[in-house]
This record gives C-alpha cells, sequence and structure tokens, in this order.
C-alpha cells in the first residue's frame, strides 16, 4: 500500500482517487470548492459517471479514500501527488494552465518532504518544466521533487473501466526513478507500462486525440461522397474497419465530435505547431469538417421542409454522448443555436442532461420523454444515440407529428424501418430506399457521375 494524493475532483481526479483505492492504495483526494467536499462526504458524485458511486462509498466507508479542501493537510505523509485539474481551451487553442500553475504551487508551499509531482492533466509539450520550474520557486523547504508526466486516456461513461484495463500507461520523466516510483502504482493492472521523457509523453495524448478526431472527421467527409452517389456510409465503415491497419473504431459518421478531450486537444495541438511557426493544415481540416457536421443537419431540414422560419423543431438528446450529462462542445448547442438564428421553435429531452443544459439553453422547452417532444413537431433530430431512444414506439412517435421528417444524426436507426413507419428519412451517408430511388433516377447508366451537387444549408433571408 502506497500513500496518494489526487489534486482535483473532476472527471479525472475523482475517477483516479476511487480506483487507486480499489488498487490498494491509501488515498486522499484534495478539492479546493467546498460544494464538491460537502457532496462527496455526503457521497454524491458532482459528476455522472458509470460505476463510480458506488466505488466511492465502498472505499469511503473502508477509510481507503478521504478528502480535504486543505494542501498541507492532503499531502501529510504522501509520496506521490497527481495533478488532475482542468485545462480548458482559450479563444485561439492555447490551454489554460491556470489551474496547474495554482496547484503546482500550492503543493510547494504545503509539501513536507520528498514528494513525487505527476501531471495527469492534458498539457501541452513543456508543462512538466513550468511545473518543475513553479515548484522549485515555491517549495518552503530544501527537500527534493521530481516531476512525472502521465497523461490520462479515459472516456467519459466508462471511464473506471478504462482506469482498471488501460491499453498502456505512458510515464514520461527525466528522473527514470521517480517514473518507476510511479510505475509501481500501475503494475497489478497488468498492461504495458511504458517508460519516456516527459516530452514524449505530452505529445502521445494530443497525437492520440487528435488521430481519433481525424478518423471521424475523415468518415464524415466519405459520408458526404457516399450520398452524393447514393452509397451507405455505414457498410464502407463496416468493410474499412475490417482492415486491421485502420480498425472499426472511430468510423461512425453522424454530427461529428464533441466533449472536454477532442475538440480542446485538436485545438492545442494546432496551438502547439502555431506557436513554432507550423501551419498544421491537416489538424486545421479535421477542426473544420467537425465543425461543419451540424450544417449538414440544418440544410437536410431545409431541404426537407424549405423554410425553417416558425418550424418547431424537436431534439431528442442533448449531451455530447450518451451516458452523460456533460454539455461541453456537444453538436444539440450548436444545432439549436443554428435552428433558432433561422426561427425554430425548439423542443428537446435528454435522459440526464436537461439540467445543464437549461442553463445553457433556457429559450428551449424541454420535455419529460420523446413523446411529448414529438407533439405538433414540423421535424425530429436525433442528436445523442441514448439506449431508451431505441425502444421508442416509432409509429407512436409519428403520430404525434405534424409532419413526419427524421433527421438522423447519429445513424442510430434502420432507414427503411423508419420509412416503413412513414418517416421522412435522412441519415449522414445514409442510402436506404429513398437514396436508392433518388440514384435510380438521377444517375444515368454509362460513365459514373462525377459531378458533386446539391442542395446544402443556406441561411435564410
Amino acid at each position: 500500500m502506497r500513500r496518494i494524493s489526487v489534486v482535483g475532483a473532476g472527471y479525472v481526479g475523482l475517477v483516479t482517487a476511487t480506483c487507486f483505492a480499489e488498487l490498494g492504495h491509501q488515498v486522499t483526494l484534495i478539492e479546493i470548492d467546498p460544494e464538491k467536499v460537502d457532496l462527496l462526504e455526503r457521497g454524491t458524485m458532482p459528476v455522472r459517471e458509470a460505476g463510480l458511486p458506488e466505488l466511492w462509498q465502498r472505499h469511503w466507508s473502508a477509510g481507503r479514500v478521504r478528502i480535504t479542501g486543505d494542501y498541507e493537510r492532503g499531502l501529510e505523509n504522501c509520496e506521490t501527488v497527481f495533478i488532475c485539474v482542468g485545462t480548458p481551451s482559450g479563444a485561439n487553442g492555447k490551454p489554460d494552465m491556470r489551474w496547474v500553475r495554482s496547484a503546482a504551487k500550492a503543493i510547494a508551499q504545503a509539501a513536507s518532504g520528498h514528494l513525487i509531482v505527476v501531471n495527469k492533466s492534458t498539457v501541452p509539450v513543456g508543462t512538466a518544466d513550468f511545473v518543475a520550474g513553479i515548484i522549485e520557486r515555491h517549495k518552503k523547504n530544501g527537500e527534493g521533487f521530481a516531476v512525472v508526466s502521465n497523461p490520462e486516456f479515459l472516456r467519459e461513461g466508462c471511464a473506471v473501466f478504462d482506469f482498471l484495463h488501460p491499453s498502456r500507461v505512458i510515464l514520461g520523466s527525466n528522473d527514470s526513478r521517480a517514473a518507476h516510483t510511479v510505475a509501481e502504482l500501475y503494475e497489478s493492472l497488468g498492461c504495458p507500462i511504458v517508460l519516456c521523457d516527459a516530452g514524449t509523453a505530452e505529445m502521445s495524448k494530443y497525437a492520440s486525440n487528435a488521430f481519433l478526431a481525424a478518423k471521424v472527421s475523415f468518415v464524415n467527409e466519405i459520408a458526404h461522397l457516399c450520398e452524393k452517389y447514393g452509397v451507405d456510409v455505414k457498410q464502407v465503415a463496416g468493410i474499412m474497419g475490417m482492415d486491421e491497419r485502420i480498425g472499426p473504431k472511430f468510423l461512425d459518421a453522424g454530427l461529428g465530435w464533441g466533449g472536454s478531450c477532442l475538440p480542446k486537444d485538436v485545438k492545442g495541438l494546432i496551438y502547439m505547431a502555431q506557436s513554432r511557426g507550423l501551419r498544421s493544415p491537416l489538424l486545421r481540416s479535421v477542426l473544420r469538417i467537425n465543425l461543419g457536421q451540424p450544417l449538414v443537419a440544418v440544410g437536410k431540414l431545409q431541404s426537407r421542409l424549405g423554410s425553417l422560419d416558425g418550424k418547431t423543431i424537436g431534439i431528442l438528446g442533448l449531451a455530447f454522448k450518451p451516458n452523460s450529462d456533460d454539455m461541453r462542445e456537444a453538436s444539440s448547442l450548436a444545432i439549436i443555436s443554428l435552428l433558432q438564428e433561422e426561427g425554430c421553435r425548439i423542443r428537446a429531452y435528454d435522459p440526464e442532461a436537461m439540467e445543464v443544459a437549461a442553463r445553457l439553453m433556457p429559450s428551449v422547452t424541454y420535455c419529460s420523454d420523446a413523446y411529448e417532444v414529438a407533439r405538433g413537431c414540423d421535424a425530429l433530430v436525433l442528436v445523442t444515440e441514448w439506449d431508451e431512444f431505441k425502444e421508442l414506439d416509432m409509429r407512436k412517435i409519428r403520430g404525434y407529428m405534424k409532419s413526419p421528417v427524421l433527421v438522423d444524426g447519429r445513424n442510430f436507426y434502420d432507414p427503411e424501418e423508419m420509412i416503413d413507419a412513414g418517416f421522412m428519412y435522412e441519415g449522414i451517408g445514409r442510402n436506404g430506399v429513398a437514396m436508392s430511388e433518388k440514384r435510380s433516377s438521377s444517375v444515368e447508366q454509362g460513365e459514373p457521375e462525377l459531378a458533386l451537387s446539391g442542395a446544402g444549408y443556406h441561411r435564410g433571408d
């Protein structure tokens, strides 16, 4: 058993603290927000994460994890402290390092002995030296310290599983002894542990997330081509994913990626490139394609309904992904904003995120379920692929609607089933019955048609 401290009670910090307790270590969580401290002392999670409440309660009751807002108390007898604070993206993509700076300074002022400081936050290359400099300037005694970079690769909704079953653990430091000491904390997980320098570890997180983002943007660009040729992008992506060099994950065409990681990390990598005089055209294209996906959904509504002014549009799902209440960079925010600019009235439902969404979009009418959303709507847009939407009686939904337009922003439904249920169905890069008919009537036999044309999103006059 080792004594560990974790700074920050957000997604990463809570999962890190609780899972290290699960691995048998004694953990103290340091959180300066008294409201979060109070919630956790009462066993209430300030974030929604599958399996986390039960795990926290078990180790809290057993005394293996505790929480405090005091750094000196939190670092008492501590050997290793993990910094797990937010690094949100600024207007130009530059990561906001204020919370890392604050945590490093507080650690330096409160530490009473040799300490290994581990950066688990997503931070730009050079942060290990940045943190080391802060600690050196502010430490209150002559005790030594070491800094290790240990980027997290946790997915919201399954972060506990990801922590306990990692594909790899990355530890970067110029102090090999410190890196090996941190490696011992993870040994029981039985996964590959990669030791490298700090800069390599820091870059690996950004590069990994940017590549995943690029896969999504790529398949969305292919989806546009598929629509023009009456081809089903789901079948194309399935075939692509069978190639072991490509793999099937992150090949789902739709409304694009959101959340706290992919958008921020792509922007951060672009900023880092720009700060070294590089243009990074591929990364800029990845971002531009993703930002354009909400426009695709609005364009589909316009192609079906004509002018959107005065229309009532129902939104199914608000969170950036299912099994989360996280609204950061959610596609729903962009789509609803665009629709309201066109003069639409918006009705919406999400199983978990409506309380958060209401603070961000107070002019939306929030409903108790999907059936209430559908009443009197001119169209529905599925934005978040919650499992419960698969169980809906779609014929009943159709009956409540003023007109049966369904834009499936996640290719969640089977096109032919939706058409049979009476919907005018629009997926992202899907064919189905309607597209097959469109292709057979518009493309003559002979040479392949190469002219790419068609109605897209346009702003109303």
